[in-house]
């Protein structure tokens, strides 16, 4: 039986062929962000700045997700429940001193949220 031997242009060859192929792949899974922390979804970064505003004690209780990136819902503090607007860069509750803009913002962002049966009774 002959013995078989490769040929070192052959195997330089095959080994150059695998290093642009996974080359390639590595490019591709860069480019999709693979490596990379995944971004957090709109309800997960609404609790995240809850319990920096309010406190970790403070629940989301109820989420829609709004327009351009925004959430709406209610948080639960202990007896008090609070209706909410997270965007991105900003949470704002509806006891924040500025109602008439957290109405605003609310009715642009989230123009069918749920409202409360006391509120529409007013």
């Amino acid at each position: 039986m002959a013995k078989r031997t490769i040929r070192v242009d052959r195997l330089i060859t095959v080994l150059g062929g695998a290093v642009i192929l996974l080359g390639v792949l590595l490019l591709w899974l860069v480019s999709r962000n693979a490596f990379g922390p995944s971004e957090p979804t709109p309800e997960e970064r609404a609790q995240a700045q809850v319990h920096r505003l309010v406190g970790r004690h403070a629940r989301v209780t109820y989420t829609e997700t709004g327009r351009r990136r925004a959430v709406c819902g209610y948080i639960r503090n202990g007896e008090e429940v609070v209706a909410f607007v997270s965007r991105p860069n900003r949470l704002m509750l509806e006891t924040d001193p500025l109602k008439q803009e957290f109405d605003q913002l609310q009715g642009d962002l989230c123009p069918g949220f749920l409202k409360r049966h006391g509120d529409l009774v007013r």
